[in-house]
């Protein structure tokens, strides 16, 4: 009888919670990255989060500064840049923007240009990654 007992509350501990904060798939539905400038802009629209009140995103960019023959001259002209954010989960699914802005001393001016790489996004809430393909 006793062994009764304990596998019905481990049964129904199981499903009333005890299972993964996650029901779905996380995972990135779009993540768009768009330059203006020195400020690399994504958009992004997450799902599969099941009920997490928030998740926190992370964006990662490599900046160049490239020059006039499409070159990137020097090593030291190029940094790690990085943004975050919270953003509510509405549904399963939860949507923002992240930006970042390239600064470099000397400045990366004409005919020079910034350039974005390995642009990436990382939930760090659910683990889902997005790599976005391209140079920016």
């Amino acid at each position: 009888m006793k062994r009764i007992a304990v596998a019905a509350i481990a049964a129904l501990t199981l499903l009333l919670g005890a299972g993964p904060a996650f029901a779905g798939n996380p995972h990135f539905v779009t993540a768009d990255a768009t330059r203006s400038d020195d400020t690399l802009t994504v958009a992004f629209k997450e799902a599969g989060l099941g009920n997490e009140p928030q998740v926190h995103v992370v964006l990662t960019a490599d900046a160049l500064c490239i020059n006039g023959g499409g070159k990137h001259p020097k090593a030291v002209n190029k940094e790690s840049l990085e943004a975050a954010g919270d953003f509510p989960v509405q549904n399963g699914k939860a949507e923002g923007t992240l930006s970042v802005t390239a600064s470099f001393d000397p400045p990366c001016s004409p005919p020079m240009t910034v350039q974005f790489t390995n642009v990436r996004l990382v939930d760090e809430t659910s683990g889902a990654t997005a790599n976005i393909p391209g140079t920016f």
